[in-house]
């Protein structure tokens, strides 16, 4: 796949695309109803002997355009998205950089610089989509701003359980911890990507030994408590336990949360390695205990409350 930055106005004079079958959105998440429209493109152009293309924007619109909104996390920060986009088969990916006077432009002017511009024959979107300034164009308006220049596919709602699948539903889930529920509209598990660093090396005090996670910034992180995961270490996954928060009972006083994944049957080095970690299951709310003995036995109790979710899982894949 071949990933091309654009900013404004488009520098694509030096550049002659090939004829292309273009997926427009945000795709934060590349979630079920997502992959709907980005495989159109993909099936649009296998039909008419075109390339397919998908183009996306960053930062998220909401950076740019409110007063308040600085930093957003994301479902799929950048990186993760281009991957994603490009396990689906691709052959262009343009990232337009969301600029105020991007946000500026008339949808004509959308229209004529990002699409007949790339060389786009045919497009295809959400229902939902909107481009130009205000959101003023969408799906209705397409046919006249594309001068007959493409033609276009409105993709319908996708639903799961009577309900939208959108970023919006995915990231009120993350929020409130409910991560069992994402692979149905995700259409796999939330992953978050972080490195290894050095942490209090009290767990390994207590027969428990946790790598300590910073996990990268523009990530949703789900909230404190305890959790079943997998982490891929040196592309292989293991299975274990997740806790998120402040570790109450050794610090009266902490601000900083923190990532601490328990790996089961694990003994390696994994300072400064990059993993990924593929949240399965909320146990339970972090919680202050008397003293380390409680401690260890909840964390027994998690251990094997996670040991026998991984069991199940496995019998019923």
């Amino acid at each position: 796949m071949e990933v091309k930055k654009l900013s404004f106005p488009p520098d694509i004079n030096k550049e002659v695309f090939p004829p292309l079958a273009m997926a427009l959105g945000y795709f934060d998440g590349v979630h079920r109803g997502h992959q709907q429209v980005i495989l159109k493109a993909k099936h649009q152009a296998k039909m008419a002997g075109l390339y397919s293309a998908v183009m996306t924007f960053d930062p998220h619109p909401s950076v740019v355009l409110s007063k308040t909104e600085k930093h957003v996390r994301y479902i799929t920060p950048l990186n993760e998205k281009i991957k994603l986009i490009e396990k689906l088969g691709i052959d262009y990916l343009f990232i337009v950089e969301f600029s105020a006077e991007f946000a500026n432009l008339l949808p004509q002017e959308f229209v004529d610089q990002y699409i007949i511009g790339l060389n786009v024959k045919h497009v295809i979107a959400g229902f939902d989509f909107t481009y130009g300034r205000m959101g003023k164009g969408t799906m209705e308006t397409l046919p006249f701003h594309s001068r007959e220049q493409f033609t276009f596919t409105v993709v319908p709602k996708y639903c799961e359980g009577n309900e939208k699948v959108s970023s919006t539903r995915i990231r009120n889930l993350l929020k409130e911890g409910k991560v069992d529920e994402l692979p149905s509209l995700l259409g796999r598990f939330y992953t978050t990507r972080g490195k290894v660093v050095h942490g209090d090396k009290r767990g390994r005090t207590i027969g428990f030994p946790t790598a300590n996670i910073n996990i990268e910034n523009d990530y949703i992180i789900p909230p404190t408590g305890v959790y079943a995961v997998r982490m891929m270490v040196n592309n292989e996954w293991y299975t274990g336990v997740c806790n998120i928060g402040y570790k109450p009972t050794f610090n009266k006083e902490a601000f900083m949360q923190s990532v601490e994944v328990h790996l089961f049957d694990f003994d390696q080095d994994i300072y400064g390695k990059e993993v990924l970690v593929e949240w399965h299951l909320y146990l339970r709310q972090e919680q202050k205990f008397s003293g380390i003995e409680e401690l260890v036995t909840q964390i027994e109790k998690d251990k094997q409350k996670a040991l026998q979710y991984f069991a199940e899982v496995r019998q019923t894949s």
